[in-house]
């Protein structure tokens, strides 16, 4: 029982980012106006709120709250602050609304994880089959997004609004998590995993954590415009496509331990890398009609890119970190990557996206996705150059507890 309400959580909590996250550029663009700046800035609400929400989870919700009691109130708030922004117009309205929401959402993330891992005797065994239906229930989302056509209005976001209601509820009936107890003072530099900086040290440790950093600006051109995109060439009912990448993300998890085995962390990564320039070079060449089956190699690619970069790099700070700061540092890569990493990305972004609109509407697309496809093969290129990691080592899948994960 215990098992199935865990797996329940998790589908609606992704459910709630799914509903919303995916389609929004296309709302704000064709509906409301804003420019690609304005829509850069916010999708960079959620890595504002990733940046904040480990000093959050760590210093308030950790130590003072039962776990469950503070998703409830989170999702609740969430709800109201979602409702809210489906009713605003303006940019100057939207955007603290939107990260009002976020910052209440994204320290949910940590504290699914967190209470999944309080419950569960084998975490290794059986985190991954209850985190899994959180894939699920994003591509349950994008699904009914799409398929009822709802990708310019402001629908998606109600329907996160209400599903985030339903979290709060169903938040009450799970197992009781009391907060830890805090034996010793916690600081800042423990919340953000600065402890973690002496594997700084080590020349292919930083290069991870640069080149992270430098990819999760790129990346973001994926997350905050390929809606619009695809809408804009005439792609029918592209959430539900997108919803593909979610699909393929679920299969080459299950292959990780393949590839880990015989390629190695740093042959797997640099597949990662590379399949994020293929995909966008993908999307540059392709359209809408003969060419659309460009546009699905590009969206299926989504589980290479995800799991060979995101997953791969938290094992590899896993198996390089000592037992100590393991945790310090994958909130420290968590840090750099999903919020100062994807902020700029965000920001970026949103400035190219501006800088190539046409007038009289719509994007010169092609020279838009070549420009993060150039970059993300730059960093590539260094990551291959200067990552030499020690000689492989068991695979050893793991899932921070206490840190937010990169959008599915």
């Amino acid at each position: 029982m215990i098992r199935a309400a865990l797996s329940g959580m998790m589908f609606v909590q992704y459910f709630v980012w799914g509903a919303w996250y995916v389609t929004l550029g296309t709302y704000l663009a064709a509906t409301l106006g804003f420019d690609g700046s304005q829509i850069g800035l916010l999708y960079g609400t959620t890595a504002v709120a990733a940046m904040i929400s480990p000093f959050f989870v760590g210093m308030v919700a950790d130590r003072f709250f039962a776990t469950e009691r503070i998703l409830a109130l989170l999702h609740c708030v969430g709800a109201a602050l979602l409702y809210f922004a489906s009713t605003v117009k303006s940019f100057s309205g939207f955007y603290p609304a939107l990260l009002a929401y976020t910052l209440c959402y994204m320290p949910t993330l940590a504290l699914t994880n967190a209470l999944a891992f309080h419950h569960v005797k084998d975490a290794a065994r059986d985190f991954p089959q209850i985190r899994v239906l959180g894939t699920i229930g994003w591509i349950a989302a994008g699904l009914v997004v799409g398929r009822l056509g709802l990708e310019a209005s402001a629908v998606p976001l109600r329907i996160a609004a209400v599903a985030s209601l339903v979290m709060a509820g169903y938040s009450l009936l799970l197992p009781h998590t009391p907060p830890k107890t805090a034996s010793e003072p916690l600081t800042a530099r423990a919340v953000l995993g600065l402890d973690a900086l002496s594997l700084m040290k080590d020349r292919s440790f930083a290069t991870l954590v640069i080149g992270s950093f430098l990819l999760c600006i790129p990346l973001q051109f994926y997350y905050a415009f390929t809606n619009l995109f695809l809408n804009e060439i005439g792609m029918s009912e592209p959430a539900s496509k997108m919803t593909l990448g979610q699909m393929s993300e679920i299969g080459f998890m299950l292959l990780m331990p393949w590839f880990l085995a015989r390629l190695g962390v740093k042959t797997t990564m640099l597949i990662g890398m590379a399949a994020w320039t293929v995909r966008y070079i993908l999307f540059a060449q392709g359209n809408a009609g003969d060419l659309a089956w460009m546009l699905y190699a590009s969206i299926l690619l989504h589980g290479i890119c995800y799991d060979f970069f995101f997953v791969t790099g938290q094992i590899y700070v896993d198996q390089r970190a000592d037992v100590r700061i393991r945790a310090a540092a994958q909130g420290f890569i968590a840090f750099v990557t999903l919020g100062a990493g994807m902020f700029i990305g965000a920001w970026a972004s949103g400035r190219v996206v501006e800088a190539y609109t046409l007038t009289g509407g719509g994007h010169d697309w092609q020279t838009i996705w070549l420009i993060p496809a150039a970059a993300a093969a730059i960093v590539g290129v260094l990551f291959l150059v200067f990552f030499r990691p020690p000689e492989r080592t068991p695979a050893r899948a793991t899932t921070p507890a206490t840190v937010p994960v990169a959008p599915a």
